[in-house]
């Protein structure tokens, strides 16, 4: 049940004097692009009969293909707190459509709706996400360009004046709230000007729209304060990167398929084998979480980030954990995903790949309950430990090695996507480093 009718949008838009719309959706890389329309272009916004052009959008089609429709989703209605002397912004994520009314297969929003589809086939009615994403603040200089000097040099949990980037945080926060977010922690992280803001869990689409809102919110009140906010993995060397863990249930009606009270750590056999097709196509599905050439310097030994697929109740090397939790609150936490990821394509494959567990009935190994990274790599071999892939490179080959993560995608996401990254990989592995020049310029 929609909550808002093409009605109440109207009324909305005028009692808050709104004067400009948003259109808002992602490409396939997860930036988010618009279609801005003045007041007087919302009524033919609603009956769904604004167009664009496709071809100018990463991932999506060709020249000769280009035309797409705008379909609005009114429960993603919203009006940005901060306006201008002009009137009010607001916004509608979109779903976009094909002149001849069929949904757009590489729309990245489809992608995940017709995953939870399979879900709701399988019985279930809904698939919770709780996202943690991380960010990092940096200075900007007089020419409001990013510098790599950070805002504070606060530790995890820190407060000020360590922290001086506490005012900035809360702002975000307090917009956020306004915008009906219902935050539930925010806190410095571990690396200098590394913050974490964590909020209340939802069904997945309403999840990863969040997730896009949100950063967009951090981005913008982080300038206003005179600083950068980057969701880059890995900008730092020698502190920890940004992630954006996963928490994740899947729901019959009002009861929690993840629990039961009758087994020793009060997992169900649905959570078992959800666990266990997350660590099956684990490898398949990194490309996705983890998009980017910098992703993989995050997830490295030594900093917290998993690079191990395992699982386990109680330390943090692994790649999922088990929150303590239990009754509704039963959940894994899948700790690879950083925030350079689509969270409509991340959330699509984490699910895919758990619903096949639970098809197949695949039988999770056993826990990890030793710190990983102090193991050999024989000891990681006898307890069945694979890697994640190390590369952008390695994770594109996992991808099309995994028919199921290919299959979750679609054809015409899946082709767009390996092009564009192998493209990524060729200018990095071609392009001339400062490291090689520090290493290799006067020895050789």
């Amino acid at each position: 049940m929609s909550k808002y009718t093409r009605e109440d949008i109207m009324r909305l838009a005028q009692e808050e004097d709104v004067r400009y719309i948003r259109l808002q959706f992602t490409d396939l890389l997860g930036i988010i692009k618009n279609v801005e329309i003045p007041l007087s272009q919302l009524p033919k916004a609603l009956d769904n009969k604004l167009m664009f052009d496709g071809s100018s959008i990463e991932g999506f089609v060709r020249i000769e293909e280009s035309d797409m429709y705008l379909v609005p989703d009114l429960d993603t209605w919203v009006v940005f707190p901060w306006g201008n002397e002009h009137g009010k912004v607001a916004r509608l994520i979109c779903d976009i459509y094909m002149p001849d009314g069929s949904p757009f297969e590489g729309d990245p929003r489809y992608i995940l709706k017709r995953a939870l589809k399979e879900a709701e086939e399988m019985g279930f009615s809904a698939f919770n996400v709780g996202p943690e994403p991380e960010f990092f603040l940096f200075k900007l200089n007089e020419k409001g360009e990013p510098t790599l000097d950070l805002n504070d040099q606060g530790g995890y949990f820190d407060f000020a004046p360590l922290d001086t980037g506490e005012n900035c945080r809360r702002d975000i926060v307090l917009t956020l709230e306004k915008m009906g977010f219902e935050i539930e922690a925010s806190h410095h992280e571990v690396a200098p000007g590394q913050h974490e803001i964590d909020f209340k869990y939802a069904n997945a689409l309403q999840a990863a729209d969040q997730i896009l809102t949100f950063k967009l919110v951090v981005k913008t009140i982080a300038q206003k304060h005179g600083l950068h906010a980057t969701f880059m993995p890995k900008p730092l060397y020698g502190v920890a990167g940004s992630g954006m863990h996963a928490n994740q249930s899947l729901f019959r009606g009002n009861e929690n398929a993840f629990y039961d009270e009758t087994d020793e750590m009060g997992l169900s056999q649905t959570a078992k084998h959800y666990l266990a097709g997350i660590l099956h196509h684990a490898r398949g599905f990194t490309a996705i979480t983890n998009p980017l050439v910098n992703s993989y310097k995050r997830l490295v030994p030594g900093y917290e980030a998993p690079c191990y697929v395992a699982w386990s109740a109680k330390n943090r090397s692994p790649l999922i954990r088990i929150p303590a939790s239990r009754g509704m609150g039963t959940r894994i936490e899948v700790r690879s995903p950083d925030p350079a990821t689509n969270p409509y394509l991340a959330l699509a494959v984490m699910l895919k790949a758990g619903l096949d567990g639970i098809k197949n009935k695949l039988e999770v190994p056993p826990a990890i309950d030793r710190n990983i990274y102090v193991m050999t790599e024989e000891e990681r071999e006898a307890n069945g430990i694979v890697n994640l892939p190390a590369t952008l490179k390695e994770a594109i080959e996992c991808l099309k090695a995994d028919p199921v993560i290919c299959e979750a995608l679609g054809e015409h996401a899946l082709v767009h996507f390996i092009e564009a990254k192998e493209i990524e990989w060729d200018m990095f592995r071609t392009r001339v480093h400062d490291w090689e020049r520090e290493q290799y310029m006067s020895t050789y």
